[in-house]
């Protein structure tokens, strides 16, 4: 029998899986008190929380995967009071030397969270930022199938019978895509014409369905953003798409995020010192971090020198004029603009 001593507060680890969860408990020592599996069920993440506060309080649960496999389980731990840190998958030192087993990832993931070599608060994903995140996911599905679909059209119209790639080759999109939605094909035609009709109306077709599916989920999407981040459409160049995008990254519990720089590393846009040996000034670029924020910030400083707001041209002409070339501009510009976006991130 294990004798435990309840005053002192232990550090859990999941390994989460899709069908079972993989639990482990270690004393502040790093020393293991007890492994066990549960089912990916609410009665499973309730026996989980259960045995993990069974062997006395608990400072902190480190469980991998909390955007995928283990999103149900942070969540149910965090309503249960316990803190949830975001752990990465296993050290790859550790698993060679000690082998790989769902047993061994645990006990990593509890140890992580209790050296501190990882720290970061999960997501807690209950409220608006989640919905806006699911909603996100078909946006961006629906939006690159739509553009995938006018190409295909634009390249049928471009090996078309003359008679269709006469009327319609030269066309806008817009144009094109409405127009070709109302051809008819006729009795008469050749096979080839009236095969390439009947795709053609098709294709169309689809991205008029497509347009429908975007104008639904801008429908949501607006009244979610406006409500949970008024403050961020104030940002210069930063619509509704973009604020999107950037709550997502923060997450419902914005606050988990402590500083600029921390949110400067989860948007990409903090610079990875490379310093080693007689090199003591390099940095290299940071290739990490959430890429679609990223991809936001550098939209609106796209925007801002599209439409030539002052601070952001006085910046690039005054940094090209020290030898810095427009690339290099842009990166720092992005940091800036993720210091202006963190200030508008909801408290």
């Amino acid at each position: 029998m294990t004798i435990v001593d309840s005053a002192r507060p232990r550090v859990g680890g999941v390994d989460t899986h899709l069908d079972t969860h993989v639990a482990a408990v270690v004393d502040p020592n790093g020393g293991v008190l007890g492994v066990e599996s549960f089912p990916t069920t609410p009665a499973g993440y309730s026996a989980l929380s259960g045995w993990l506060t069974s062997f006395g309080p608990m400072e902190r649960v480190g469980v991998e995967g909390t955007g995928a496999y283990g999103a149900g389980l942070a969540r149910h731990l965090a309503e249960h009071g316990l803190i949830v840190i975001e752990v990465d998958r296993p050290n790859r030192q550790a698993r060679r030397r000690n082998g790989k087993s769902d047993e061994l990832d645990a006990v990593e993931a509890a140890r992580g969270a209790l050296s501190g070599r990882v720290t970061g608060h999960a997501k807690t994903g209950t409220g608006n930022v989640e919905a806006l995140r699911v909603l996100l996911i078909a946006k961006r599905s629906a939006r690159s199938n739509r553009v995938r679909t006018i190409v295909q059209l634009r390249h049928l119209m471009f090996t078309a019978p003359d008679e269709l790639r006469q009327r319609l080759a030269t066309l806008r999109v817009s144009a094109l895509v409405s127009d070709t939605a109302l051809l008819h094909p006729d009795p008469d035609d050749p096979a080839v014409l009236a095969a390439f009709k009947a795709t053609a109306v098709i294709l169309a077709r689809r991205v008029q369905g497509h347009d429908t599916e975007l104008a639904a989920l801008d429908a949501q999407i607006e009244p979610l953003v406006k409500a949970t981040a008024p403050a961020l459409l104030n940002v210069y160049g930063c619509g509704i798409d973009t604020a999107a995008v950037l709550l997502t990254a923060a997450g419902d519990n914005a606050s988990r995020i402590r500083s600029e720089a921390a949110w400067a590393k989860i948007c990409g846009v903090a610079p990875v010192p490379a310093k080693t040996g007689k090199t003591s000034k390099r940095f290299r670029l940071n290739q990490g971090g959430n890429r679609h924020a990223n991809n936001a910030l550098w939209r609106i400083v796209l925007t801002r020198l599209g439409q030539h707001e002052p601070r952001t041209v006085a910046y690039m002409n005054r940094r090209l004029a020290q030898g810095k070339n427009k690339s290099e501009i842009i990166r720092c510009l992005k940091r800036y603009v993720a210091r202006e976006t963190f200030r508008a991130l909801p408290r």
